[in-house]
């Protein structure tokens, strides 16, 4: 059994939960993602870590409610425990000094790529993060990822935070001013999509995170299964960042939408999320 120690909501729909789980806060690495039951009866979700901490033997993790298992998760309390965590799953991101990277974070991406860009910084690298949400309720942990940031750039479709306009217009500025290195998009698959475009017409090597397609973090249920370079790749296994030029969208947004009415519908007996 897994203890929430602290529970914090960021909006409507997103909450942050610091649970116990020694084992994994010692051995998890950044790009490392764990999968969560919340009882004996719910399914098993993956979920990106946005922080661990081995003193103290916690996770912490964002979660958006959108099925069942989410929202059943979310609706724990400071003190309830969750019945099973494992990992840490999934491949590490790979870490060494590139020079400048601009981290591309949106709405719960950010929590994903946070431990990421925290590694990026204290391997010597210049890290631009640029953050953005639909509304400044949306653009989370600012504070968290400007302790491992030289730059923070905030976009919002609302104009409510920041500068107003797209996560794109925020990264092309910074491309336009300076030389970059390295560009890594981590958000809603139609985002990573248009910043990888946008990173690859500047020639500057970009990786995504396919981390929402995920389903039960083993590679068997092969839901998963993209072409990544011509090549049949499990986002669980070989993932979950990969190289955006190679990614097939075309693809995985047409998995993305698999189960989709099972993921809302609000008969147990029709599945889950």
């Amino acid at each position: 059994m897994n203890k929430i120690i602290r529970k914090q909501q960021f909006s409507e729909k997103v909450f942050c939960l610091e649970v116990e789980a020694p084992l994994i806060a010692r051995s998890c690495r950044p790009g490392n993602f764990i999968i969560v039951r919340v009882d004996n009866h719910s399914e098993r979700v993956p979920y990106t870590i946005a922080k661990s901490d081995p003193v103290k033997g916690t996770l912490t993790m964002v979660i958006q409610e959108v099925g069942r298992s989410s929202t059943k998760l979310c609706q724990l309390n400071e003190g309830d425990e969750i019945v099973d965590i494992v990992g840490p799953l999934g491949t590490p991101s790979h870490i060494e000094n590139y020079g400048t990277i601009i981290c591309a974070g949106g709405g719960i991406g950010i929590a994903a790529i946070l431990p990421i860009l925290t590694a990026l910084k204290q391997a010597g690298n210049r890290v631009i993060s640029v953050l953005a949400g639909r509304t400044k309720e949306l653009v989370i942990m600012v504070d968290d990822v400007k302790k491992y940031s030289d730059e923070v750039i905030i976009m919002t479709d609302d104009g409510s935070y920041g500068e107003r306009g797209v996560i794109t217009v925020g990264v092309e500025k910074v491309i336009q001013r300076e030389h970059v290195d390295k560009v890594l998009a981590i958000g809603p698959p139609i985002m990573m999509k248009f910043t990888s475009l946008l990173a690859k017409k500047y020639g500057i090597p970009n990786d995504v995170s396919l981390n929402t397609i995920m389903v039960d973090g083993t590679g068997m249920c092969g839901a998963c299964r993209l072409t990544i370079g011509g090549k049949t790749r499990f986002v669980c296994i070989d993932g979950p960042e990969f190289d955006g030029d190679l990614v097939d969208w075309d693809e995985m947004f047409k998995r993305m939408g698999t189960f989709k009415d099972i993921e809302t519908s609000p008969n147990p007996s029709e599945g889950g999320e």
